[in-house]
């Protein structure tokens, strides 16, 4: 089935119900689904057809997830891009995924202009804050737009997952598979969804947040958008108060960041069931503390981009203060429908208990990288797609992550994964946040480098620190360097950059000049 018509299906069930809210702007499923068959009309009538790559750039709108449709609709191939990025680089993203159309934001006019510049797009461009509402006005009267046929096989969407120079990594997401992420996250994460529920969504929709929402749409749910385009705590908690917020996915640096505001406190946030977190592992202090302040609603799922967050789970029943009663530091099982392994160097399945590179196999894994033989050879062994993470699985089939492949470091012929060591330093009650990387020495080949931020009002100096690592850490994986800062660099999507962490604490002079010269 072409996953256009999953908003055709909700229009026909409930017309009238809300599909988008923004501020005092409702838009129903019966108008948001109609404004996407003009839009797929408009795109049609411009030449795009059956696996037609588009670029889409564009803040969180409410007419970008109704253009992501209309694309599907016509048969096209969606393009999203991170808004943060500059013009020239998701002009270059346009060039490397060979897209057709363009469909921007006239907010981004640099952006805009960029695309033009490149040519690919040509005159077929949908600009939302310019043509766009002229578009939908001249093609409403061409009624319901009937959908491109499509096979399983068929891409929907280019998803971008590294970066954008060079050859970026993009994988290739069927319509087939998508359909089958969308019931095991429905299934899985939320459990029961309907009409009756009320999504909130505080991350970029050209990534995990337009999943989520669209796994709304197939149970025609409320999806409700922040204000603007940062993110704002205190406006978090008040739309989930007047929405009735039942559901919410973001990354844990933000699950910190609403718990620990004092907004948190001055609204009521009973309505929420089941807010998902994932793109890295919640330390375990994070985690006390919003279950102290929330409940037993946290749900987490470990995936990636290219097997599209199906890869592990660890449901809220899971989840306890006690942590005689929960698998501290696991991040859960196989989703529904999918394996996991432990996979040694030979790429064959290690017993459990033993540390091994993460992989995965089933419906969820994408059809492979676009272009990009290399990295689908890198990608797939023996039937498995490594995803580059480093764990062990338990008896119970309990996944527990130790690190990147790319974090890890040799130091004195010991591999050293920041994950465990930063997890300890934030048992400090001082310590806010954390970030550890491997950067060269001249006596033991590679050393730890940590990034620290403190706790407000808190005093804390490196001779004490380093007093209290003394007594936790084991010398050999104890970071040589310690450097206090502000605050960590984080992506568009909340995410700590690690790459960010070592190339500031070299240029900082925070570690020696053998780690800059190396």
């Amino acid at each position: 089935m072409n996953l256009g018509h999953f908003l055709t299906q909700a229009a026909a069930r409930r017309g009238d119900h809300p599909a988008m809210i923004r501020g005092n702007i409702v838009r129903s499923y019966g108008e948001m689904n109609a404004r996407a068959n003009a839009i797929a009309h408009a795109l049609a009538r411009m030449g795009i057809g059956k696996g037609d790559r588009v670029l889409m750039h564009s803040a969180n709108e409410l007419d970008y997830p109704e253009a992501m449709y209309a694309v599907w609709k016509a048969g096209g191939v969606i393009v999203p891009t991170n808004f943060r990025l500059g013009p020239g680089e998701i002009a270059r993203m346009g060039v490397a995924a060979g897209a057709k159309a363009f469909v921007g934001n006239a907010r981004f006019a640099d952006h805009v202009t960029a695309v033009r510049d490149a040519g690919f797009a040509g005159d077929r461009e949908i600009i939302i804050g310019g043509n766009y509402d002229d578009l939908v006005a001249a093609h409403k009267a061409d009624g319901p737009f009937r959908e491109a046929e499509v096979d399983y096989s068929d891409p929907a969407w280019l998803f971008f997952t590294s970066g954008t120079t060079g050859n970026p990594k993009m994988a290739v997401l069927t319509h087939g598979q998508l359909a089958f992420v969308f019931n095991n996250h429905a299934a899985d994460l939320m459990p029961g969804l309907s009409h009756a529920d009320a999504s909130l969504v505080i991350a970029p929709l050209s990534h995990g947040a337009g999943l989520h929402l669209f796994i709304q749409i197939t149970r025609c749910a409320t999806n409700v958008l922040m204000s603007g385009d940062g993110f704002d705590p205190a406006e978090a908690w008040a739309l989930i108060e007047k929405h009735r917020i039942s559901n919410m996915f973001t990354v844990p640096t933000i699950v910190k960041r609403l718990v620990e505001h004092e907004a948190v406190h001055e609204h009521d946030h009973t309505s929420l069931r089941h807010l998902i977190y994932a793109g890295a592992p919640m330390y375990r202090a994070d985690q006390k503390k919003a279950l102290d302040v929330l409940g037993p609603v946290l749900v987490q799922y470990f995936g990636m981009g290219e097997v599209t967050g199906a890869i592990a789970w660890l449901p809220a029943d899971e989840h306890s203060l006690d942590d005689g009663a929960m698998r501290v530091g696991s991040c859960g099982f196989a989703r529904m429908g999918m394996e996991l392994a432990i996979l040694d160097e030979a790429g064959e399945p290690k017993p459990a208990g033993e540390t091994g590179v993460i992989a995965t196999r089933g419906p969820a894994v994408c059809a492979g990288y676009y272009n990009n033989d290399a990295a689908n050879d890198e990608a797939f062994v023996n039937g498995w797609f490594v995803t580059g993470d480093v764990g062990h699985l338990d008896e119970g089939g309990y996944l527990y992550i130790t690190g990147r492949q790319s974090d890890m470091y040799i130091s004195g012929g010991s591999n050293i994964y920041p994950r465990e060591v930063e997890e300890k330093l934030l048992e400090h009650d001082g310590i806010a946040e954390v970030a550890i990387v491997g950067v060269p020495d001249a006596e033991w080949g590679e050393v730890g480098a940590a990034a620290v931020v403190v706790e407000a009002g808190t005093a804390l100096d490196v001779a004490a620190l380093r007093a209290w690592i003394a007594e936790h850490v084991p010398r050999y994986k104890q970071p040589k360097h310690i450097a206090f800062w502000d605050e960590l660099p984080k992506s568009g999507y909340g995410k700590i950059e690690k790459k960010t962490v070592k190339a500031r604490l070299i240029e900082t002079g925070a570690v020696p000049a053998v780690a800059a010269a190396q």
